[in-house]
């Protein structure tokens, strides 16, 4: 069983992953309104991975006997000034996510909880390749703001589906 100071902060973890779903479904929007499908189809699959991970903990929760529940999420933001701008968001919501991870470890690690410490392993890799991805991203959608075939060019060469992760943690209802 999680400690019980784990699987509090975890629930509240379900509810940023769930808000992060949220936004990325809000940028892939953007992106297809300004019909750049390839920027629209990742911020889209961000959105599924996003609750996918909320999922991930969802799982966790129940296999080790503890509640679940599901916290309101605020609205994402919606309007963007430019195509810039919701990658600069998305790479700051990966960051601050980063930091919600890392404490969730410290949390199991100070209760001694060496299950939810393994748990959260994949979650920290993971994160590291989130910010990677953003960071890439932001400086290519910067440096191509005004030429957005450039951008879709870089999407659909570099952000190609990469699979299933076999060390990912199992998700709620798949």
């Amino acid at each position: 069983m999680a400690a019980p100071r784990f699987a509090q902060q975890l629930n509240a973890q379900i509810g940023n992953e769930l808000a992060a779903h949220h936004q990325y479904l809000a940028c892939a929007i953007h992106y297809d309104a300004l019909t750049m499908p390839r920027m629209a189809a990742f911020f889209y699959a961000q959105a599924l991975e996003e609750r996918g991970h909320a999922m991930m903990m969802v799982q966790y929760l129940l296999d080790t006997d503890h509640d679940v529940a599901i916290p309101a999420v605020e609205a994402p933001v919606s309007s963007f000034e430019d195509v810039v701008a919701p990658v600069a968001l998305a790479l700051d919501q990966e960051r601050r996510v980063s930091e919600q991870v890392n404490g969730l470890l410290r949390t199991a690690r100070e209760e001694g909880d060496f299950a939810s410490e393994q748990f959260m392993q994949w979650f920290i890799k993971e994160q590291v390749e989130e910010v990677a991805t953003m960071s890439d991203l932001l400086a290519v959608v910067t440096r191509n703001r005004d030429d957005i075939e450039d951008v879709e060019e870089y999407v659909a060469r570099e952000q190609r589906a990469a699979g299933e992760d076999p060390t990912a943690p199992r998700q709620a209802g798949v």
